[in-house]
């Protein structure tokens, strides 16, 4: 993630949070209750999004992951083309 996503997402979950407080407000919520519904709101968006993150680093779903995979499957994916027949018919019977 680059430094100027980070900000964008930063700055967007501030405009969410005001916008929020706004909407509260306008249904005729008190300021300080609407405050609090706000505040409450985003933590459990954070909470979520907490939750979604650790779910792909538990299930090895991370860009990193997914990159070194791709990595090792081109690499003997170009190991086996610079193999002769006999030498991929003995790797496999060796695999068996």
């Amino acid at each position: 993630m680059r430094r100027i996503d980070a900000i964008l997402i930063a700055l967007v979950v501030f405009l969410i949070g005001g916008l929020a407080y706004i909407i509260f407000q306008f249904l005729g919520i008190e300021a300080a209750t609407a405050g609090i519904w706000s505040q409450g709101l985003l933590v459990v968006g954070l909470i979520g999004w907490i939750t979604t993150y650790l779910f792909r680093v538990f299930t090895n779903d991370m860009t990193y992951h997914k990159q070194v995979k791709d990595y090792e499957d081109a690499f003997f994916a170009k190991q086996l083309e610079k193999m002769s027949p006999e030498e991929i018919e003995q790797l496999m019977a060796e695999k068996e």
